[in-house]
Formats: structure tokens, C-alpha cells, sequence
């Protein structure tokens, strides 16, 4: 089922993309300092593990910030109107 666009999602919409931020540096924060805590207490495996997670998180930090800094995409205006809805044009009963 293909979901029907009411009209006011451009006016309406709002980006996770700053809390996906914060939530990554807290994430890199929590990595970077239980990859070195496990690094000073002799626990390689796990500063490996950490270390690898805080690597991932980077990652996921350049990708928010580019799309962050890459600013809103198109969006039509208040002179657009919503979408069709879709119109079955099977006959109704029990899906073949």
C-alpha cells in the first residue's frame, strides 16, 4: 500500500539530522573512552571492539554533517497540490 501525501509534509517535516549528530558525538565520546579505559587496563578484545564502534560512529558523523552542510533539498510550494490518491482498479474481494 503505497501512503497517500496529504499536502502540508513540506511545512510540516522536520530533520532528525542534528539529533542524529549529537547522539553520534555522544556515541564517539562513550567509544573513544571505553576503547581507552579497556586499553589501560589490559583488555584488548574489548579496547578492539570499542575502537571499532568509535570508527563507526565517525563515519556516520561525516555522513550527518555532509547532509547537514548539503542544506534542504526541493520541496514544492503551497501552489502544489497533494498528491492523487491511488485508485484500485481491481474488483473487490479476497487478494488473488
Amino acid at each position: 500500500m503505497v501512503p497517500m501525501r496529504t499536502g502540508n509534509e513540506p511545512i510540516t517535516a522536520r530533520s532528525p539530522l542534528r539529533l542524529r549528530c549529537g547522539l553520534a558525538v555522544a556515541g564517539l565520546v562513550f567509544c573513544g573512552a571505553g576503547a581507552a579505559l579497556f586499553a589501560l587496563t589490559d583488555h584488548p578484545g574489548w579496547a578492539a571492539a570499542f575502537a571499532a564502534l568509535a570508527l563507526v560512529t565517525i563515519v556516520d558523523l561525516i555522513v550527518v554533517v555532509r547532509h547537514i552542510r548539503q542544506g534542504a533539498h526541493y520541496q514544492p510550494g503551497r501552489d502544489v497540490p497533494p498528491y492523487e490518491p491511488v485508485r484500485d482498479r481491481r474488483p473487490p474481494g479476497p487478494p488473488p
